[in-house]
Protein backbone atom coordinates (compact mmCIF):
# COMPACT_ATOMS: atom_id res chain seq x y z
CA UNK A 1 0.00 0.00 0.00
CA UNK A 2 1.03 3.36 -0.74
CA UNK A 3 1.73 6.13 1.81
CA UNK A 4 -0.39 9.13 1.80
CA UNK A 5 2.06 10.99 0.44
CA UNK A 6 2.57 8.83 -2.62
CA UNK A 7 -1.18 9.13 -3.18
CA UNK A 8 -0.93 12.68 -3.01
CA UNK A 9 1.32 12.82 -5.43
CA UNK A 10 -0.31 10.85 -7.78
CA UNK A 11 -3.28 13.04 -7.76
CA UNK A 12 -1.62 16.08 -8.10
CA UNK A 13 0.05 14.45 -11.22
CA UNK A 14 -3.49 13.09 -12.48
CA UNK A 15 -4.64 17.20 -11.83
CA UNK A 16 -1.48 18.17 -14.15
CA UNK A 17 -2.56 15.99 -16.74
CA UNK A 18 -6.13 17.50 -17.38
CA UNK A 19 -4.62 21.33 -16.39
CA UNK A 20 -2.16 20.94 -19.08
CA UNK A 21 -4.37 19.60 -21.79
CA UNK A 22 -4.71 22.54 -24.09
CA UNK A 23 -2.01 24.31 -22.78
CA UNK A 24 2.02 24.94 -23.85
CA UNK A 25 2.77 22.59 -21.28
CA UNK A 26 1.00 19.70 -23.22
CA UNK A 27 3.65 18.57 -25.19
CA UNK A 28 6.51 17.98 -22.46
CA UNK A 29 3.90 16.64 -20.01
CA UNK A 30 2.41 14.29 -22.46
CA UNK A 31 5.90 12.76 -23.38
CA UNK A 32 6.79 12.39 -19.80
CA UNK A 33 4.20 10.84 -18.35
CA UNK A 34 4.07 8.42 -21.36
CA UNK A 35 7.86 7.55 -20.55
CA UNK A 36 7.05 7.46 -16.80
CA UNK A 37 4.19 5.43 -17.27
CA UNK A 38 6.08 3.08 -20.11
CA UNK A 39 9.59 2.14 -18.15
CA UNK A 40 11.40 2.31 -21.14
CA UNK A 41 8.84 -0.33 -23.58
CA UNK A 42 8.32 1.74 -26.87
CA UNK A 43 5.18 -0.27 -27.16
CA UNK A 44 4.07 0.41 -23.72
CA UNK A 45 5.23 4.45 -24.14
CA UNK A 46 2.67 4.71 -27.64
CA UNK A 47 -0.11 3.15 -25.94
CA UNK A 48 0.23 5.91 -23.11
CA UNK A 49 0.71 8.57 -25.80
CA UNK A 50 -2.87 7.29 -27.47
CA UNK A 51 -4.66 7.39 -23.94
CA UNK A 52 -2.91 10.67 -23.43
CA UNK A 53 -4.55 11.89 -26.82
CA UNK A 54 -7.51 10.39 -26.23
CA UNK A 55 -8.14 12.13 -22.90
CA UNK A 56 -7.16 15.92 -24.59
CA UNK A 57 -9.78 14.82 -26.83
CA UNK A 58 -12.65 14.21 -24.33
CA UNK A 59 -11.72 17.05 -22.42
CA UNK A 60 -11.72 19.28 -25.25
CA UNK A 61 -14.86 18.30 -25.81
CA UNK A 62 -16.77 18.64 -22.89
CA UNK A 63 -18.44 22.07 -22.33
CA UNK A 64 -20.88 23.85 -20.22
CA UNK A 65 -22.10 21.93 -16.60
CA UNK A 66 -20.41 18.53 -18.00
CA UNK A 67 -16.73 20.01 -18.41
CA UNK A 68 -16.13 19.93 -14.45
CA UNK A 69 -17.31 16.39 -14.34
CA UNK A 70 -15.09 15.25 -17.11
CA UNK A 71 -11.81 17.04 -15.78
CA UNK A 72 -12.85 15.19 -12.48
CA UNK A 73 -13.21 11.89 -13.93
CA UNK A 74 -9.95 11.87 -16.59
CA UNK A 75 -7.56 13.41 -13.54
CA UNK A 76 -9.43 10.15 -11.31
CA UNK A 77 -8.23 7.94 -14.10
CA UNK A 78 -4.89 9.67 -14.65
CA UNK A 79 -4.70 9.65 -10.49
CA UNK A 80 -5.33 5.89 -10.64
CA UNK A 81 -2.80 4.88 -13.21
CA UNK A 82 -0.08 6.98 -11.57
CA UNK A 83 -0.69 5.13 -8.45
CA UNK A 84 -0.66 1.43 -10.14
CA UNK A 85 2.85 2.74 -11.18
CA UNK A 86 4.14 3.56 -8.35
CA UNK A 87 2.80 0.63 -6.06
CA UNK A 88 3.99 -1.79 -8.32
CA UNK A 89 7.62 -0.04 -8.33
CA UNK A 90 10.09 -1.59 -6.35
CA UNK A 91 11.48 0.86 -3.61
CA UNK A 92 14.91 2.90 -5.58
CA UNK A 93 12.52 2.90 -8.47
CA UNK A 94 9.62 4.61 -6.66
CA UNK A 95 11.44 7.38 -5.60
CA UNK A 96 13.22 7.91 -9.03
CA UNK A 97 9.63 7.60 -10.75
CA UNK A 98 8.09 10.30 -7.58
CA UNK A 99 10.74 12.66 -8.43
CA UNK A 100 10.49 12.24 -12.52
CA UNK A 101 6.44 12.97 -11.54
CA UNK A 102 7.35 15.79 -9.56
CA UNK A 103 9.29 17.65 -12.15
CA UNK A 104 6.38 16.82 -14.62
CA UNK A 105 3.72 18.53 -12.17
CA UNK A 106 6.45 21.71 -12.32
CA UNK A 107 6.41 21.61 -15.69
CA UNK A 108 2.42 21.68 -15.97
CA UNK A 109 2.43 24.31 -12.89
CA UNK A 110 4.62 26.81 -14.59
CA UNK A 111 2.98 26.80 -18.52
CA UNK A 112 -0.39 25.39 -17.25
CA UNK A 113 -1.21 28.70 -15.43
CA UNK A 114 -2.56 26.08 -12.01
CA UNK A 115 -4.08 27.41 -9.26
CA UNK A 116 -3.04 25.76 -5.80
CA UNK A 117 -5.20 23.50 -4.19
CA UNK A 118 -4.50 22.74 -0.10
CA UNK A 119 -5.98 20.05 1.83
CA UNK A 120 -5.61 19.42 5.73
CA UNK A 121 -6.45 16.05 6.95
CA UNK A 122 -6.71 15.98 10.51
CA UNK A 123 -7.57 12.78 12.63
CA UNK A 124 -8.99 11.06 9.57
CA UNK A 125 -8.61 7.58 9.02
CA UNK A 126 -7.22 6.84 5.31
CA UNK A 127 -8.45 3.58 3.92
CA UNK A 128 -8.72 2.81 -0.07
CA UNK A 129 -8.80 7.01 -0.24
CA UNK A 130 -7.91 9.43 -3.31
CA UNK A 131 -7.54 13.26 -2.74
CA UNK A 132 -9.14 14.43 -6.45
CA UNK A 133 -8.61 17.85 -8.05
CA UNK A 134 -6.62 19.66 -10.68
CA UNK A 135 -3.45 21.93 -10.32
CA UNK A 136 -0.92 21.97 -7.64
CA UNK A 137 -2.06 20.17 -4.28
CA UNK A 138 -0.11 20.45 -1.00
CA UNK A 139 -1.67 17.59 1.28
CA UNK A 140 -1.09 17.63 5.31
CA UNK A 141 -1.78 14.40 7.04
CA UNK A 142 -1.75 15.31 10.62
Amino acid sequence: MLVEALLALAAAGGGAIVQAAGTDAWDGVRGGIARLLGRGEVAREQGELERLDRTRVVLEAASGDEAERVRTAQAAVWQSRLEMLLEGLPEPQRQQAAAELQALIRQADATGGCQPVHNNFSGSTFEKSAVQGSGTQHNTFN
